[in-house]
């Protein structure tokens, strides 16, 4: 369910104005009110995603192939590469997938990040973060979601913050080392770019809340149509995606601002997660998911602003790890575009200080819609207040209500 929760939207979108074929690890269920046909075959897994795209093309006349998931972006391009479809080179999407040589790109083409050094080892790890200064953060250096990002504030927390990060990125597939960087203290935001033939264009700037340190759990995201900041962050957003390579598509870029100027993150090259091109549509009318799929299909992209107010998101989180034990809205709200439970009853939950991640601790999330920045987030608060969500602690069987846990 976390896809349709998540995607349901982009596919919804597409679906139309597109004829849509999917090529997906399990028979779609959710999905199949918008699909004119699908293959099941494992995308990660190169040879199968192509045979798969071959049998489909046998079958219809392809004109793009798109994804929205991380893990998939550089199959996919070596996929449309093969079916002669439109798409930004597989290389460029390697420097995205690896931010090693994101970091690398940026400091050769004079883009402002942050201080970064690749390591293997624990003994490493130490020897950079001495270098650097503490803090310092510690991530995968190919991987998403913030899974396996932590700040080290100290050298005796070093130890264990290398180990949580060096698991996750013992999955990465393209790259198995941690990254010790610097720590860019200021508010994060994303720029949601579009980059058709070369030219980039940015539709809208993301505010972020991240919490539970020393994790980047994200919690919230806004967007406002009328956002001034745009102007202090989009030279920095599109610098990097020229800095990468990357040539076509939608983009989400990470930055911090830090003593009012531009750092960069990362350069994801997709949609956004989290809703959040579901949060520029409601906020400016600009459809990403249309977007990215005009610019597969080798279309320029309509991206004119058609509405200026404020949308955001807050993300439905317990207080500590347990069982769901009940969920639901004592009352509606104003404003208040969609609430989404994405976890039932007898759930367990396990939040990232107790080695979860944002697929074990979120309950669901809630959208509004304002006039302004201010409208959204004040009806946001006053959304999670009407919300009753309880849970039962692992170490105690009476429920904890939202309100008390807020």
């Amino acid at each position: 369910m976390e896809a349709q929760a998540y995607r349901g939207t982009c596919l919804q979108s597409v679906a139309a104005h597109y004829d849509v074929v999917l090529i997906s690890g399990a028979a779609p269920t959710w999905e199949k009110e918008f699909l004119l046909d699908y293959e099941v075959a494992d995308p990660a897994d190169q040879a199968a995603l192509t045979a798969a795209g071959h049998a489909l093309a046998d079958r219809h006349a392809l004109a793009g192939v798109m994804t929205w998931t991380e893990w998939y972006l550089i199959p996919v391009a070596r996929l449309a590469r093969r079916l002669g479809l439109p798409t930004t080179a597989p290389e460029a999407l390697q420097g995205c997938r690896n931010k090693h040589t994101s970091r690398s790109l940026f400091a050769r083409h004079g883009v402002p990040s942050a201080a970064s050094v690749s390591v293997r080892t624990e003994h490493e790890a130490t020897d950079a973060a001495r270098r650097i200064g503490f803090p310092v953060v510690l991530k995968p250096a190919a991987h998403a979601a913030s899974m396996g990002v932590i700040r080290v504030d100290t050298a005796d927390q070093l130890q264990a913050a290398y180990a949580f990060a060096a698991k996750t990125a013992s999955h990465g597939v393209e790259s198995t080392q941690v990254l010790v960087e610097e720590y860019l203290d200021g508010p994060e935001v994303s720029v949601e770019c579009v980059t058709h033939q070369g030219q980039t264009t940015v539709a809208a700037v993301t505010r972020k809340t991240v919490g539970m340190p020393p994790h980047f759990e994200e919690l919230a995201h806004m967007v406002d149509a009328n956002d001034p900041l745009i102007a202090t962050v989009a030279p920095a957003a599109v610098a990097a995606i020229d800095a990468l390579g990357v040539t076509d598509g939608v983009s989400h870029v990470e930055i911090r601002v830090v003593d009012g100027r531009p750092r960069l993150i990362e350069v994801n090259a997709r949609i956004a997660g989290d809703m959040i091109g579901h949060l520029v549509h409601l906020a400016t009318g600009v459809d990403l998911a249309r977007a990215a799929a005009d610019i597969a299909c080798g279309h320029t992209p309509d991206l004119t602003p058609t509405r200026h107010q404020a949308a955001a998101i807050r993300f439905i989180y317990p207080a500590y790890s347990g069982t769901l034990t009940a969920r639901c809205v004592t009352k509606p709200t104003r404003g208040v575009e969609r609430v989404r439970f994405q976890r039932q009853a007898g759930d367990q939950l396990v939040l990232p200080q107790d080695g979860g991640d944002l697929f074990t601790a979120r309950i669901g999330y809630l959208i509004t819609t304002g006039q302004t920045a201010t409208i959204a987030q004040a009806r946001a608060q006053e959304a999670y207040r009407n919300l009753d969500v309880q849970v039962a602690a692992v170490a105690q069987a009476a429920p904890v209500t939202r309100e008390h846990a807020a």
